[in-house]
């Protein structure tokens, strides 16, 4: 395998660990699709983990305005799934630090713990195992950018997008795969129904 993977072998290695699987899942918005994907099952393995962090920070470290500002970067997480992500790439790109978002047990918005947040000018690299619908990582940029931080960019391990995800405008934005999913609302959709098959598999993310 190269030291940046193809697509095609990280999608190899997702399913290789159960990571990605193939069916007929309904998420809890009731959102219907031929594709589950929980990045965590693959990160629980630590050569798998840090193959995947390595390539990630490497396609980081391309970027020549992002390497040069390594030293002073600071790697954030929009909740703990997605610190295995962003431990591995700060440990592979020599970053300052590492800390992440957390929302409080009412469901209320993001917030960081005291003393554990970002600072006036800070250059912050956004980091999560997947980015899905966006909405974490579009509240925590939010989050940021209030405290008076930069955000720089934005790294996912895959990209899925659903057709509700924003965009990020110009902000860059990195991934090791991206992965087209069928998604539908109603479970007897015909043209759904051709290509699933079975009863659907209720998921949560």
């Amino acid at each position: 395998m190269q030291l940046i993977p193809t697509e095609d072998e990280v999608v190899a290695l997702l399913r290789e660990t159960g990571a990605l699987r193939s069916g007929h899942f309904q998420y809890p918005n009731g959102l219907h699709s031929d594709m589950y994907l929980q990045v965590a099952i693959a990160m629980q393995h630590y050569e798998t983990a840090k193959l995947l962090s390595v390539a990630l920070s490497r396609k980081l470290r391309a970027h020549p305005e992002l390497r040069a500002i390594i030293p002073e970067l600071s790697i954030v997480a929009p909740a703990t799934g997605g610190l295995p992500v962003a431990y591995g790439v700060c440990e592979a790109l020599r970053a300052r630090k590492v800390y992440w978002a957390e929302r409080a047990e009412d469901g209320g918005p993001q917030r960081f713990r005291p003393y554990l947040q970002p600072e006036k000018g800070e250059k912050v690299l956004l980091v999560d195992d997947i980015l899905r619908s966006g909405k974490k990582l579009t509240e925590l940029r939010s989050l940021i950018e209030a405290r008076g931080a930069e955000v720089v960019a934005l790294a996912v391990i895959i990209y899925q997008p659903n057709p509700e995800t924003p965009s990020f405008g110009d902000l860059p934005f990195y991934y090791l795969t991206k992965l087209d999913a069928m998604y539908f609302w109603d479970s007897s959709d015909i043209a759904a129904k051709a290509r699933i098959s079975g009863p659907a598999e209720k998921v949560w993310i």
